[in-house]
């Protein structure tokens, strides 16, 4: 049986599987409840429609994939909040490959967010703040803002 904190662990690693996939209205579904903030706390996409709607505007594809892999780690668990939401704290590396650019990490930083527990007990996204430390070539990756 799957603990509360693997349950959110398998979140995290289905933002890396549909985000390398390309499947960006995955991407927001898991999104449907929750937000995209940058690292202050601002928000800049809500719901399944805006947050795959940044991402569709944001990356750049290849035969309808981005030429990624997202590996998250080292993820730490706050006591829950008082309202039940669970923040979790994690560092990511992206990496990225595509005909024109050979293989190389273009993205380190930490993700901090936030889940609520539905009432049949699934976790969802509550907010996902990015706070990005290092930055390699980004030209074959990312149009959208900072670019």
């Amino acid at each position: 049986m799957l603990s509360d904190t693997d349950r959110i662990r398998n979140l995290l690693g289905r933002y890396c599987e549909l985000i390398d996939s390309g499947d960006l209205d995955g991407v927001g579904a898991l999104f449907a409840r929750g937000i995209l903030a940058d690292e202050h706390g601002q928000p800049f996409a809500q719901g399944a429609e805006e947050v795959a709607g940044f991402y569709g505007r944001s990356m750049q594809m290849y035969a309808g994939r981005p030429g990624t892999k997202h590996m998250v780690s080292n993820t730490v668990f706050d006591e829950p909040d008082g309202d039940g939401t669970v923040t979790a704290h994690s560092s990511y590396v992206v990496f990225q490959a595509t005909d024109a650019l050979p293989l190389q990490p273009m993205a380190a930083g930490r993700y901090q967010d936030r889940f609520g527990r539905e009432r049949d007990g699934r976790w969802h996204f509550v907010e996902r703040r990015f706070l990005i430390d290092l930055v390699g070539d980004m030209s074959h990756h990312w149009s959208g803002p900072g670019a």
